[in-house]
């Protein structure tokens, strides 16, 4: 007996139907990315494996996919190492490469690649997919796409103000009114555990604040104080978990909080500035707001980070997120590189769009027109149509075999077409064809030299 087939837990197969969807969703990505002025490159889907790990704090690297060396393998281990069942010594011996985990390393990889080919700023975006060895649930997948815009060479906070503005774009015009786009400093987080004594515990910090709308409050605070944080800091960082009034108004409150750190003060008026120029400018749809809590627990951030909310009422995680990264290129020797991106969850936009019945009735239309088959005389009168329908792009085609009546409505039923054409012995005889729209059973006759009159009412 044959085994029954699967695919891997966190993995997906997509039908027509579904393909249809995302590839609605990334056309508009994509046709906003290069109204801002975006370029495309593409980057291998596995990396050398040094050039990932140590990128992403160490949660990020126990999610990144080890890809096991050709060959035998284990020939170049010694014993002392295979006997130790140490994971960490072993893997480095028997695995070089790694599935990419994210698009914006193997981006800061290709800059430093490129730098002699790339203009300066250099605006990329890049669609791929990307694999995280993570725990599968909704929204949550091992396998899934990426939709990334970055800036590298320009360390002007212009470009956060329009990436948020880019965000609000491509939103708006998914009709997703009412996302929310929240925005933190990572330079107001070392502020906030500078003045709370925490300065060498950053990391630790910021890993237990970014798990806030996943485990609250009091689960931050058990984590803070498992991670080494003093009852006194956790104490102080209390207010922050409160904090509300106008963005204008909790930026100020952070001010004053933040008032003998230099590093903590820089990002709050870095903040103050994209929100006052964001207010200014207005947006779409979106809404814009501050969340000091927010940390996007990656280590290369150093600036802005942005993280985007589904509308209130949806159940979802973030469907986007990003933020400035001005180290990242200077892990592989290119120094003094500023760069902030952003991204956009596919797969989670996919779900809310769905949920909200926000995708065109038309989407998974595959087929426009469906031609009958009678018979092989009937059947070269209709592929002549068929070619002329194609040429003015209409989705056309001729049912394959001469089979009964029945079953090619049935499979133009089941395919969702809205026209079936029959050209019958009558109709050839006539010179003609006849149209049924599949909706409303009308019926329309036109000459085979009249083609373009039936494509004009399409």
């Amino acid at each position: 007996m044959a085994q029954k087939p699967s695919i891997p837990k966190g993995t997906r197969d997509f039908s027509p139907s579904e393909v249809f969807k995302r590839n609605y969703i990334f056309d508009i990505v994509k046709k906003h990315f290069q109204t801002f002025g975006f370029q495309p490159i593409e980057t291998p889907s596995f990396e050398n494996s040094d050039t990932l790990m140590g990128k992403y704090g160490d949660e990020g690297d126990r999610l990144i996919f080890k890809i096991l060396n050709s060959g035998d393998y284990l020939n170049k281990v010694d014993d002392a190492t295979y006997g130790s069942k140490n994971s960490n010594a072993l893997t480095s011996k028997i695995s070089e490469k790694a599935l990419r985990y994210d698009l914006t390393v193997p981006f800061a990889r290709y800059v430093v690649m490129h730098q002699n080919e790339i203009d300066f700023p250099f605006k990329r975006y890049q669609i791929q997919p990307v694999w995280r060895a993570d725990r599968p649930q909704k929204g949550r997948f091992r396998e899934f796409f990426q939709c990334d815009a970055d800036v590298v060479g320009s360390d002007s906070l212009l470009q956060e103000i329009e990436l948020v503005q880019l965000y609000d774009a491509v939103f708006t015009d998914l009709k997703l009114e009412g996302v929310n786009i929240k925005l933190n400093n990572r330079k107001i987080l070392s502020g906030i555990a500078e003045v709370i004594g925490a300065k060498d515990l950053l990391i630790d910090f910021t890993v237990a604040l970014d798990k806030l709308d996943k485990i609250g409050e009091e689960g931050v605070k058990k984590e803070m104080a498992e991670r080494g944080l003093t009852p006194e800091a956790i104490a102080k960082v209390e207010p922050l978990f409160s904090l509300s009034g106008s963005n204008l108004e909790q930026l100020q409150a952070l001010k004053d909080l933040l008032k003998d750190s230099e590093t903590g003060s820089k990002g709050v008026e870095e903040l103050t500035y994209i929100v006052s120029t964001v207010e200014e400018l207005g947006l779409q749809s979106a809404k814009l707001s501050i969340d000091v809590t927010l940390a996007r627990g990656l280590n290369y951030y150093t600036g802005a980070i942005f993280e985007v909310g589904a509308p209130e009422g949806v159940k979802m995680g973030s469907i986007g997120g990003g933020g400035r990264y001005d180290d990242l290129t200077g892990i592989f020797g290119l120094k003094d590189v500023s760069g902030v991106g952003i991204s956009f969850g596919l797969d989670r936009i996919y779900l809310v769009l769905e949920e909200l019945g926000l995708f065109p009735e038309s989407i998974d239309q595959s087929l426009q027109v469906l031609c009958l088959n009678f018979g092989d005389k009937e059947a070269l009168a209709s592929l002549k149509l068929v070619s002329a329908l194609r040429k003015n792009g209409v989705k056309s085609d001729v049912y394959p075999s001469n089979a009964k009546i029945n079953k090619q409505f049935k499979y133009a039923n089941n395919r969702n077409v809205p026209y079936v054409i029959s050209i019958g012995e009558n109709e050839l005889a006539e010179n003609a064809f006849v149209v049924k729209h599949m909706e409303s059973g009308k019926q329309q006759t036109y000459a085979l030299d009249a083609v373009l009159d039936f494509v004009a009412k399409l």
